[in-house]
């Protein structure tokens, strides 16, 4: 069993959590702070690098044919349409059943660990490759969101451009609003209910409410 090592605030394909359970904790830290990095990794399942991958495997693997087998799902190529063999370098497949115990596996170390101990002032919540980061004062947002981002290259990863972003969350009345994955919820619809989702706007545009394994 590997999912006790994780961390508490990662919500994403783990046993007894969900995105709603994510939305909750972020909706009662966003009411002690007034920013947010509402984070997501580009591409992030297509470009996993399997090196490091293997070494967080490894790293827990009690069994040498754990390794061998997960390798091996992991660099077998792909068919295209034509025949075509495809070799896998990089990357987990999507919709792959492990795909997303690995993925965690993966962020546990690359991005839950490190940002818990570098900024242990910012508390998350992340549901696989999005997360929402909470900081005091925008300046900490972008000092925090620089780092993640270098901390990301350096485990052959990097933010999306256009969907990360740092937000203001605070009302007219000083407090402020719950905080949602919009993608995340609309995953987690799949048995055709609605929910209801409040959305941020970017502080630029007015108000809101408007790899070092241990």
């Amino acid at each position: 069993m590997v999912d006790p090592l994780f961390h508490p605030d990662s919500y994403g394909y783990r046993p007894g959590k969900s995105a709603l359970d994510a939305v909750g904790q972020a909706r009662q830290r966003c009411w002690r702070y007034d920013w947010i990095i509402d984070l997501d990794i580009k591409g992030f399942f297509d470009n996993i690098p399997q090196d490091l991958l293997l070494r967080a495997v490894k790293k827990h693997a009690t069994e040498t044919w754990m390794v061998l087998y997960i390798e091996r799902w992991l660099k077998a190529p792909v068919q295209e349409e034509d025949g075509q063999l495809v070799p896998r370098e990089k990357g987990t497949p999507q919709g792959g059943v492990i795909s997303p115990l690995l993925a965690n596996r993966f962020l546990h170390y690359g991005f839950d660990r490190w940002l818990a101990q570098r900024y242990p002032q910012c508390p998350f919540e992340r549901y696989a490759d999005d997360a929402i980061v909470h900081c005091r004062t925008e300046e900490e947002a972008q000092e925090v969101r620089a780092a993640i981002a270098a901390r990301l290259l350096g485990c052959g990863l990097e933010l999306h451009p256009e969907k990360t972003k740092i937000v203001y969350c605070k009302d007219d009345h000083g407090c402020q609003p719950p905080v949602a994955f919009q993608r995340v919820l609309q995953m987690e619809a799949d048995d055709g209910l609605l929910l209801p989702i409040l959305q941020p706007e970017i502080a630029g545009n007015q108000p809101l409410c408007s790899f070092t394994l241990p």
